[in-house]
């Protein structure tokens, strides 16, 4: 069963990420790549304010296709047009905390899962984490620098 997610919703729901943060999107969608590779789904996340708008290109991947919402359009009516639009709605997973939407899902008769659930289900999904960067001392960058300046 794909997942259509309501991307900004879900990410409000996630205790270790904020929708002030400029990276919030990539950390959830670092997240769901990992998820769905796990579960072997593919998911649809849609967020607002995405310029120029439309499928991300560089963000989908891995099982995840990201949309974003144009101007003058909003993450809810990108999800509710999905929703109506979808060949088996029966068989689609909706992913959100916002009521019209979940309606709109249940009278097509998609599975609805609040965001607060889901989000709980996928905090055991970490983001991959950067490789630690060694820790150079004085003496060891001033020996690089001596190196660097010979050449």
């Amino acid at each position: 069963m794909p997942l259509l997610i309501d991307g900004h919703n879900l990410i409000g729901q996630m205790s270790d990420l904020r929708l002030d943060d400029p990276d919030d999107e990539l950390a959830l969608i670092r997240r769901l790549r990992a998820y769905c590779a796990l579960r072997r789904r593919r998911a649809v996340v849609v967020f607002d304010r995405g310029l120029p708008g439309g499928r991300s290109a560089a963000l989908s991947g891995g099982g995840v296709e990201v949309v974003f919402a144009s101007a003058g359009r909003s993450a809810d009516g990108i999800l509710r047009e999905r929703i109506r639009l979808a060949r088996d709605p029966r068989g689609l997973i909706v992913i959100t905390s916002d009521r019209a939407i979940a309606e709109a899902a249940r009278a097509r008769g998609a599975r609805v899962v609040r965001a607060e659930e889901f989000a709980a289900g996928l905090a055991s999904f970490s983001s991959p984490t950067p490789e630690p960067q060694p820790h150079l001392g004085e003496d060891e960058v001033e020996e690089w620098m001596r190196l660097f300046r010979k050449r």
